[in-house]
């Protein structure tokens, strides 16, 4: 069957490595390079040199709504298109195109978790389980029937790029199958119950900063969902850390909350928080690298009775 890609980031690179390795993918369409922050030199993305190195042509149109894009998806005549994590919404004109629709890879169990977030709100929102929902893509956002659903346990210690790992390989795997079964003429479509809806937009930085005056579940399950991007931070004596795991300690101490009240050898700092407390066990202070919460004891970063700051602005998931 031949396929037409859209995608992205990493997170799409299995499904497509799949696809060309079981169909005829004719071409891939992903978004536009962009200078990476330091050296302002160009990093292409990994879907983009995936189809270089396979021989595969890449198309970057700066818009799908163009007339110029509208023609060139007709124009490659594709049986089917393929979207994982895109970035783009697709106009209506370009969705009535291919004869056998268009389907998408979405990082959440439908109709829970629409959007732009859904893999660090499971984790932030102390899920037990997520999935990969292949769907139809249709004008509203993640609202189209589903295919079919895979699903995988959220183990406590899994971080957002523990989830993400597992999920790109799960969603490879399904969709695969769902190519099959379209393929096959045998796929079914069930719509979503919309009285079940949720959304989950976009984490914003601003909002990643840690509220030691929460519960210990919460701030724990808060930086784990962050871990490794954009990452949980909080600021001591005006300097910016960024924290990526902590332990739970369930002593309690006297103290303010957010105060380092212990040093655990061979762990780290202990921070007072609502219920309990915890350790700070992974942590990058500002302008240093990132190290265990042992060697920023060790180094002297942190001392007793510092306090980290509480938090200005609650996330939203």
């Amino acid at each position: 069957m031949r396929i037409l890609f859209m995608g992205t980031p990493e997170f799409a690179l299995n499904s497509l490595k799949t696809l060309d390795e079981n169909h005829d993918v004719i071409g891939i369409f992903t978004k536009i390079d962009k200078p990476n922050s330091r050296g302002k030199k160009i990093k292409f993305n990994p879907i983009k040199q995936y189809g270089l190195d396979n021989e595969i042509t890449v198309y970057q149109p700066n818009s799908v709504k163009t007339k110029e894009t509208i023609e060139l998806v007709k124009e490659l005549n594709p049986d089917l298109i393929v979207v994982v994590a895109y970035g783009k919404i697709l106009p209506q004109e370009l969705i009535d195109i291919p004869k056998k629709g268009i389907i998408n890879v979405h990082s959440s169990l439908l109709p829970k978790y629409r959007g732009a977030a859904p893999i660090h709100a499971a984790i932030i929102n102390g899920e037990k389980e997520s999935g990969v929902t292949i769907m139809d893509i249709v004008q509203e956002l993640d609202a189209g029937d589903i295919i079919l659903q895979a699903k995988t346990p959220i183990d406590e210690m899994d971080t957002l790029e523990d989830l993400h790992d597992r999920l790109a390989v799960i969603g490879s795997e399904a969709l695969l199958k769902a190519v099959n079964m379209i393929e096959s003429g045998v796929a079914t479509r069930t719509p979503q119950d919309e009285t079940k809806v949720t959304f989950v937009k976009p984490i914003k930085k601003e909002e990643c900063e840690i509220h030691w005056d929460h519960s210990m579940e919460r701030i724990y399950n808060f930086i784990r969902g962050l871990n490794p991007f954009p990452s949980a931070y909080s600021f001591c004596n005006e300097k910016l850390y960024k924290i990526y795991f902590v332990e739970k300690y369930d002593r309690v101490y006297d103290g303010e909350l957010g105060e380092v009240v212990d040093l655990v050898k061979g762990k780290g700092p202990v921070i007072k928080v609502l219920d309990g407390s915890l350790i700070i066990t992974s942590i990058k202070p500002e302008n240093k690298r990132k190290m265990t919460g042992a060697d920023l004891v060790n180094g002297n970063y942190i001392k007793m009775g510092e306090k980290f700051s509480i938090g200005s602005k609650v996330i939203q998931l």
